[in-house]
């Protein structure tokens, strides 16, 4: 039902676009748990909180179609300091449990993504209580881009790469295809929360977002 719904309520407009670049990256595959491994591109999700950074208002929600690679995909590894005493999502989302860092540190090897960017293409959802047309939000969104706006500073999946954006230009996507695996297509913060997922696919630099996926886990293909 809520795969029907977003179908109905996107645009038909074309995506509002912006391009991103960081020193580095590091969106973590939810498969490898103790030692964090990059997936090797931008993930939705990550490129929702992006775009929330940029501009984010309670009457609609950012629904990405689309993300370009624009720079060749290279690793690097990061000692990083972080918790082993991790909250539930349920616990996280409802704020009702507090992490204690220092008590429960560990050093822990990353493998991350350097020096990338992308080109994100995304469509604005309106939720129920919007009220504004979708145009006046992604006039806004662009204003906002071409000015360098945000209301806080994005970041590559983890704020020890800070992002800089601004407005797309006509580079070309990188020549590589590949599978991806398993990716996170969005999350539905409920009671409990539940996620989606999607098989992923980088096609000539180019990963297609459906628009639904499946539940926690099933079988699909994008």
């Amino acid at each position: 039902m809520w795969a029907v719904m977003v179908a109905r309520s996107l645009s038909a407009d074309p995506p509002v676009v912006v391009q991103v670049r960081a020193d580095g990256g590091l969106f973590t595959r939810p498969e490898l748990r103790v030692e964090r491994v990059t997936y090797p591109v931008l993930t939705p999700t990550a490129a929702v909180g992006i775009l929330e950074s940029i501009f984010w208002k309670p009457e609609f929600r950012w629904v990405p179609v689309k993300i370009e690679v624009l720079k060749p995909i290279r690793q690097f590894t990061l000692r990083r300091n972080e918790t082993h005493d991790l909250p539930s999502l349920a616990d996280a989302a409802g704020g009702r449990r507090r992490v204690d860092t220092v008590g429960h540190r560990d050093q822990r090897n990353a493998v991350c993504l350097k020096d990338v960017a992308y080109r994100i293409h995304a469509q604005v959802e309106l939720t129920a209580h919007a009220t504004k047309p979708t145009a006046a939000y992604r006039d806004q969104f662009r204003r906002r881009v071409a000015r360098g706006s945000c209301f806080q500073q994005p970041s590559m999946g983890t704020r020890e790469f800070p992002a800089y954006f601004g407005p797309p230009d006509e580079s070309p996507p990188i020549d590589v295809t590949e599978d991806l695996g398993r990716m996170l297509l969005r999350i539905h913060h409920g009671s409990p929360p539940v996620s989606d997922w999607f098989d992923a696919r980088l096609e000539s630099g180019v990963v297609h977002i459906p628009r639904e996926g499946v539940r926690d886990g099933s079988v699909v293909v994008a």
